[in-house]
């Protein structure tokens, strides 16, 4: 059992499974009148963000509601962070006003572990530098299961900037945990030190790889983070990893193609490929908020008083006692 969510690897095949199915149950409850459960009534969440981002943090932002907590957004920019307020001491106000849960994205790898030792409540990642993302990463899973019906044994290729991605890191963990078989396609460069450790295959050739997977994941060209030049052009890498619509045509008929977004259309991924019906771009989206919601749902899990239950599994969940 866990308190905090992390990393990907805080998570075993059981425990990733419960967040899996409850996700699924909380989508089916979706499509009815009554959207909002009752569960997190009187909890507070906070949306701590010290990186730009729109997807994860709205996405976190509808979970919280949905399950009826109260939610605080706090932005770095226009805050005391900007006065030079450290993390610690923004922690300690949190933990002062009486967080019961708070998400963060740092662009400081370790910052969520770092902020799990400060505070009381429960601490999910919602991104660390080129660390982690274990909610990207469970979203991505949920989704491969939704289209295609298991994640044992699946062969899933991701592709592109591996070194500065952590999307990439988690799923590698998680789907790894889950039974599924994962390929890194990359150019020499973007491939990090010591991945012969991880449990993947690595190949520097895209085109060998298509016929032979399940799943296909482009991963955006981290820009922001590069302080070096990692391939000649744009155009040439477009040429040697992105996915366009002759690479499509060599996945198998079965397959799909993911994205974490933001895309770079034209780059890693065509717009033809993004906008085709194979593509789970826009389902990932809505895919995330369910599983920020089974989240949220099974580390706060609603419980009254000062004992925060861990990730556990859950009563059963009734959508008709929310009003």
């Amino acid at each position: 059992m866990i308190t905090h969510l992390l990393s990907a690897a805080d998570l075993d095949a059981e425990t990733a499974t419960l967040v899996l199915d409850t996700a699924t149950e909380l989508a089916a409850a979706a499509g009815r009148s009554v959207k909002k459960f009752p569960t997190l009534r009187g909890r507070t969440v906070v949306n701590l963000f010290y990186e730009d981002s729109t997807r994860t943090r709205i996405s976190f932002e509808a979970a919280a509601k949905r399950l009826s907590a109260d939610v605080i957004n706090f932005s770095a920019k226009g805050s005391s962070v900007s006065k030079g307020e450290s993390l610690k001491d923004t922690a300690l106000t949190l933990q002062a006003m009486g967080a019961d849960a708070v998400v963060i994205r740092h662009q400081a790898s370790g910052a969520p572990h770092t902020l799990a030792k400060w505070v009381d409540g429960a601490v999910v990642n919602a991104g660390d530098g080129t660390h982690e993302h274990p909610t990207q990463a469970l979203l991505d899973a949920y989704t491969m299961r939704s289209r295609l019906g298991r994640l044992e044994g699946l062969r899933v290729g991701i592709v592109g900037d591996v070194l500065h991605s952590r999307v990439a890191r988690s799923n590698v963990l998680l789907l790894s945990t889950l039974g599924a078989e994962v390929t890194l396609v990359a150019p020499p460069t973007l491939v990090p030190v010591g991945v012969g450790s991880w449990p993947v295959t690595v190949s520097y050739d895209l085109d060998a790889v298509l016929p032979k997977l399940d799943v296909v994941m482009a991963l955006r060209v981290q820009r922001e983070r590069m302080n070096a030049s990692y391939f000649p052009t744009e155009r040439e890498y477009a040429r040697r990893y992105g996915l366009d619509a002759r690479r499509l045509g060599a996945l198998p008929e079965h397959a799909i193609v993911m994205h974490p977004g933001p895309m770079n259309r034209g780059m890693e991924i065509a717009p033809e490929v993004a906008d085709s019906p194979r593509s789970t771009i826009v389902e990932q989206v809505t895919n995330g908020v369910n599983v920020r919601m089974a989240v949220l749902y099974l580390l706060l899990g609603g419980a009254v008083g000062p004992a925060r239950p861990t990730l556990n599994v859950p009563p059963a969940i009734d959508p008709e006692g929310a009003r």
